[in-house]
């Protein structure tokens, strides 16, 4: 048996089982969006030091970014991906997360 809600914006789960309820959070997408004021190397880097990327994966996503207008860099739930999207959008880059 499960049951849905809401807390504090975030969707939970709760699946019982014989001996205990386990909350199962919803994982979400953090996403970076094409614009034409940040270079390559700027997203890059930021990739980099703030969602702990492989220099070769953050360049693989400012690559997908340029040419598809959006990636998703980094999947997580709210409260990890919360602070890496602020740290993204205070560098200048459109950022977002997916519900």
């Amino acid at each position: 048996m499960s049951s849905m809600g809401y807390q504090n914006g975030i969707q939970w789960q709760t699946q019982e089982d014989a001996e205990m309820d386990v909350l199962v959070e919803q994982m979400h997408n953090l996403i970076v969006w094409n614009d034409d004021v940040n270079t390559f190397d700027h997203v890059i880097n930021s990739l980099v030091e703030i969602c702990d990327h492989y220099p070769e994966q953050a360049e693989q996503c400012a690559l997908i970014i340029h040419h598809k207008g959006k990636c998703g860099v980094k999947k997580g739930t709210f409260e990890i991906l919360r602070p890496q999207a602020e740290a993204l959008i205070d560098r200048g880059i459109q950022a977002t997360i997916d519900y």
